[in-house]
């Protein structure tokens, strides 16, 4: 029996059901953005390994990567040419196990971003599919049609593209005659997989082998909810098809038969010693449709966008919160919290903004505001049972880049007339680790998107040891999220009796209490105060006074 490579240590358990990622702190790295350790203004494995330490004293438990493959870069590498290769850019083979290595002896866990919905059109099964025309085998492996029309001149169908236009694009056969269609629910370098051809599903799994015998912990799986595809691709008429933040039921999205490819990679990962995990992203009509991903013996983790999209306000997050948590119960599985990623307007910014504007904005707002109930909502979700995700940069409470001048912008979806809204180059960025600097510390050779002249003020240097300042706040909450025992995992949380606009809840011996409004109210005090988003004043009552937008822990 083969031996393979062991995960870094597993965490402590309560228990033979559970696991670290059930009330893990992971950390999102953009490598294009983290760190430049070359130079070429452009972040890469080696700036990312260099960083390691800063990320394990800030304290969280993994780092999820998104993706350094081989790839033309046609969205940002989520078009892949070699799932088993690096992309030069971002280094090399060896320097992606150096990385997995080092963090696991700094006691990090290292995900991985796997692509399989689609693959890029510079994919070696791709071209090859061109090359040999109508009839190839290859073609069978993605979804080539024939068109309508008495020419075959018409999409095969009316989906349309979640970048814009039709999802289908027409090629040039061998002979130069205009010939089949192919499906890309996003960008044409993008075709999407048939994942009904057995030797897609057998391609995929050696894939996962190739990144567990490296050593990786885990896998966030994107578009997982988008891999099958309904029988005959019907039209779908009238509707909004633009929607992949939505609630829509789509024929292309969350059809029950993309459960069982989960079930088959559950198994693959059940060969490997540790406790290796999968994390869906996948947006689908309801929490209770995402707990279909989180069953026993498919994904461990499924990405809570419902979470993500709701306003600051106390009436919403109650809502979501409880929906969240009953619709994982049923499985067992631990419910996961988000404010913000790569493909969202960052909360900072989210927050600045009047709400009902969507997560993709081209509006600073107030900066003040948006920072208050950013670190109000970081603490709030921080107190809540389960895992939580954040994305990097949120820990120095870096706004968006609202007015980045369109020639600098990279994102396919700003191309297109419709679609994405296509600003999710405004939360990219890179980030500043220094006070000064070409780049603020982010390399020596400047930085892919232009950063803002403020951004030396936010930086990593500026903030340490500054009490009060965004980053020490993260520090403190995840310092004490490892130390009070009522913390991290969990299934419920028991809600108590608040003013309106405010939410409180107990765990154990931990109080959370968190004021949505934009007044001052005065709350009993449940006990010792162990941190709070903004200054807090009490009074010999036994009462404090919260601030508008602020969210306070105690230990009870």
């Amino acid at each position: 029996m083969t031996q393979h490579l062991a995960a870094a240590p597993a965490a402590p358990t309560t228990g033979t059901d559970t696991g670290w990622w059930r009330d893990a702190v992971i950390y999102q790295v953009y490598p294009r953005s983290f760190a430049d350790g070359n130079g070429d203004g452009m972040g890469d494995l080696e700036g990312i390994r260099s960083r390691l330490p800063y990320l394990r004293d800030l304290g969280v438990d993994a780092v999820w990567l998104s993706p350094f493959y081989a790839s033309p870069q046609a969205d940002a590498g989520y078009d892949v040419a070699d799932y088993r290769a690096i992309d030069p850019m971002f280094g090399t083979l060896l320097d992606a196990d150096a990385l997995v290595r080092e963090a696991h002896e700094l006691g990090l866990r290292i995900i991985v971003d796997l692509v399989p919905n689609h693959s890029s059109d510079q994919h070696e099964w791709f071209q090859r599919a061109l090359k040999e025309g109508p009839g190839s085998p290859l073609r069978d492996r993605y979804h080539f049609r024939p068109g309508k029309g008495a020419h075959g001149e018409l999409p095969p169908n009316d989906w349309e593209s979640i970048f814009g236009g039709p999802a289908w694009t027409r090629v040039t056969e061998p002979d130069g005659t205009p010939g089949e269609w192919y499906l890309h629910l996003f960008a044409p370098e993008q075709p999407d997989f048939n994942w009904e051809h057995p030797a897609v599903r057998d391609e995929f799994r050696s894939i996962l082998r190739f990144w567990l015998d490296m050593g990786v912990d885990g896998f966030r799986v994107d578009v997982a909810h988008g891999l099958i595809k309904a029988d005959g691709l019907p039209d779908i008429g009238g509707h909004d098809q633009l929607k992949l933040l939505g609630n829509d039921v789509m024929p292309f999205f969350d059809q029950d038969g993309v459960h069982e490819i989960y079930r088959s990679w559950r198994k693959v990962l059940a060969e490997y010693d540790g406790e290796r995990i999968l994390v869906a992203e996948a947006w689908t009509p309801t929490v209770e449709r995402t707990a279909n991903y989180v069953r026993a013996d498919e994904m461990h983790q499924a990405f809570n966008f419902q979470y993500l999209g709701t306003h600051w306000n106390a009436a919403e997050l109650r809502k979501v919160i409880d929906a969240s948590l009953a619709a994982m119960a049923p499985v067992a599985a631990p419910t996961t919290w988000v404010l913000s990623n790569h493909d969202v307007t960052r909360h900072a910014t989210r927050f600045a903004n009047p709400p009902g504007l969507g997560t993709q904005l081209r509006e600073a707002g107030d900066r003040e505001l948006g920072l208050r109930r950013a670190r109000a909502a970081t603490l709030l979700m921080l107190a809540l049972p389960g895992s939580a995700y954040v994305y990097q940069g949120e820990e120095l409470g870096l706004p968006d880049v609202t007015d980045l001048p369109d020639e600098v912008r990279q994102d396919p979806s700003f191309f297109r007339a419709s679609g994405q809204d296509g600003f999710r180059d405004g939360c990219r960025v890179p980030i500043p680790w220094t006070v000064e600097g070409t780049s603020y510390g982010f390399g020596s050779g400047g930085s892919w998107l232009p950063q803002p002249a403020t951004w030396g003020a936010l930086s990593v240097e500026a903030q340490t040891g500054v009490a009060g300042s965004t980053l020490e706040l993260y520090r403190a909450a995840l310092r004490i999220r490892r130390e009070q025992p009522d913390l991290g995992a969990g299934e419920s949380v028991q809600w108590l009796d608040a003013a309106d606009g405010v939410l409180a809840f107990r765990r154990g011996g931990f109080v959370c209490t968190a004021n949505t409004t934009s007044e001052p109210v005065r709350v009993d005090i449940p006990g010792r105060m162990l941190l709070a988003s903004e200054q807090v004043r009490t009074s010999v009552d036994g009462t404090a006074e919260l601030p508008a937008d602020t969210t306070v822990w105690w230990a009870v």
